[in-house]
């Protein structure tokens, strides 16, 4: 997380003092057996959807969808499509972008990463915070510039830049069909010239779908359009049938860029909704997916899926994925009819790279906050406005504010993503609570209206362990109460949250060390996206809250 906001924290109540931050995880797809030489899917876990993928020269960059979690964007990199390192975060600054008091999963969506002539740009889309928009970098580590709005293509969502041989570049993007939308879900895609000069595009916006592949069938949601050139024809790729089970990718291709696109016999050329839903450890809902090449002439794709751990529910949001891409009759495919996406299989003849922070199978990360800044996977919910934590010798300060889990605004709350069905996260703090109201701890939450939280707090005149849940909108923006404990001050308190698949436990240890659970297990699909809605998955993170 970048450090924005460089001034003294508010003097007001004690901040919450964290020493460490321990995140360890698995998954029954960790059995599959795997062979030397294989890699495993998803290659980026947990909340990283809508991932967006290029090359310049031998090294990939990658960016996915954060809606309104700040920093946003975060920017990949890799040698081999394989292991990835993130380098950043597109949207570093508050002043950037303002998610306001947005929902979680507006903002940012579905952002397009390209790189022509020594410049990297990302095209976007924040939902209700201002249309679409453009950001670039020389580095792609940043600083990214400030936005350079698009207004010529507002009402629609999804803008991909392509630039051709020829140097001319072209922004297609997902919008509105022609007159009034035959049914729900009636989307077109269209292109515009861009000039890279001025950041603008120019002349006639052309349709290059109306619906999706066939339009008397009244396909879905038709979106996240890409182009690319492979000999003498332009391929435009799309997502088809909305993001969940139904999620496919199609494709289309044409002699020119501005069409027509014919669209391929055999779509959809990846999709997981031929399958059973009962097979065991199924991999749903994949789509939006986007092809690059490697320098030794192969195709890959990068796209999202889901891991459910029972029906349609799954707390670890949509994921990045990878494939090979096969073409055959001048056509691309990523999967066949009926054809599982593996979590094991071969990787790309590239050579291996750094990735000293793992994203796939199973692994451990440990925090120590000694760093001059957070890790670049910390986020908060929203934009700051003040600075309210400081890294000090190797501990997090959370300084509590008048803002809660619930508020639909920016919490004094630090969160990492899970990226595991079984995850553990464990933090040890420090903290009094001085006043009734005020409370410190560790959360796992979806959005606003869905968390759990295990802090110590302060009522009624004494300081107890409590056990807290939002489950919706109707229960209290501070949580409801599920558990609680007498708690007296002094040393550190060790503070656990375990998840097994749908299950949640919440634990803590004192100057003992002894693990004590506190309430029973709790209902952890509340923390899926079938029951709390939205495009977010669940995150670990950090708390402090003082009611004045």
């Amino acid at each position: 997380m970048a450090a924005a906001l460089a001034v003294p924290l508010p003097a007001c109540a004690a901040p919450a003092v964290f020493g460490w931050f321990d995140y360890k995880g698995s998954d029954p797809s960790d059995r599959v057996p795997a062979k030397p030489g294989d890699y495993r899917n998803p290659i980026l876990h947990g909340f990283y959807p809508d991932p967006s993928v290029t090359r310049a020269g031998r090294d990939f960059y990658l960016v996915n969808s954060t809606f309104a979690w700040f920093p946003g964007i975060p920017v990949w990199k890799s040698r081999d499509l394989v292991h990835w390192t993130q380098i950043g975060n597109a949207i570093d600054r508050p002043g950037q972008l303002d998610f306001k008091r947005l929902g979680l999963s507006r903002g940012v969506f579905a952002p397009a990463i390209s790189w022509h002539a020594g410049t990297f740009y990302i095209v976007n889309t924040c939902v209700d915070c201002g249309g679409n928009f453009l950001v670039t970098a020389k580095n792609p580590a940043g600083p990214w510039s400030d936005p350079v709005w698009l207004p010529a293509l507002e009402g629609g969502i999804d803008p991909s830049l392509f630039f051709d041989d020829d140097g001319s570049a072209w922004m297609v993007n997902n919008g509105p069909p022609p007159g009034q939308p035959l049914y729900e879900g009636h989307r077109a895609i269209w292109v515009q010239r861009f000039d890279p000069k001025s950041n603008k595009t120019f002349g006639p916006r052309t349709m290059l779908v109306n619906g999706g592949v066939d339009l008397s069938k009244k396909p879905v949601w038709i979106e996240g359009p890409h182009i690319l050139r492979k000999g003498d024809y332009y391929y435009l790729t799309c997502a088809e049938g909305g993001t969940a089970e139904g999620h496919s990718q199609v494709v289309f291709r044409s002699r020119r860029p501005d069409g027509p696109f014919v669209p391929f016999a055999g779509n959809p050329i990846l999709t997981q909704r031929d399958l059973s839903r009962g097979r065991p450890i199924p991999i749903t809902s994949a789509g939006h997916a986007q092809l690059v090449d490697t320098p030794d002439g192969r195709w890959w794709a990068t796209f999202l899926a889901t891991r459910p751990y029972s029906g349609d529910f799954y707390n670890t949001g949509r994921e990045t994925f990878l494939l090979p891409v096969t073409w055959q009759d001048g056509w691309p495919r990523i999967t066949g009819p009926e054809e599982p996406i593996p979590y094991a299989r071969p990787a790309p003849h590239l050579p291996p790279g750094p990735a000293p922070v793992p994203t796939s199978g199973g692994f451990a990360v440990r925090d120590d906050f000694r760093g001059p800044a957070l890790p670049v996977y910390w986020m908060q919910m929203r934009n700051p406005r003040t600075r309210w934590w400081r890294l000090t010798g190797g501990t997090l300060s959370i300084q509590g504010r008048p803002v809660r889990l619930g508020d639909n605004a920016n919490p004094s709350f630090l969160a990492r993503r899970q990226q595991h069905m079984d995850a553990t996260a464990t933090t040890e703090l420090r903290t009094c609570p001085a006043a009734d109201g005020e409370e410190a701890g560790l959360a796992a939450l979806q959005n606003d209206d869905f968390w759990y939280l295990l802090a110590v707090a302060r009522s009624g005149g004494s300081t107890k362990l409590v056990l807290k849940r939002r489950a919706g909108p109707g229960e209290p923006a501070g949580g409801a109460l599920v558990a609680e404990t007498p708690f007296r001050c002094g040393g550190p308190v060790r503070l656990r949250v375990e998840a097994k698949g749908p299950a949640y436990s919440f634990s803590y240890a004192g100057a003992d060390g002894v693990w004590r659970t506190l309430g029973a297990p709790q209902d952890g699909t509340m923390l899926s996206t079938k029951t709390a809605g939205g495009f977010v998955g669940a995150v670990f993170g950090l708390y402090d809250y003082a009611p004045r």
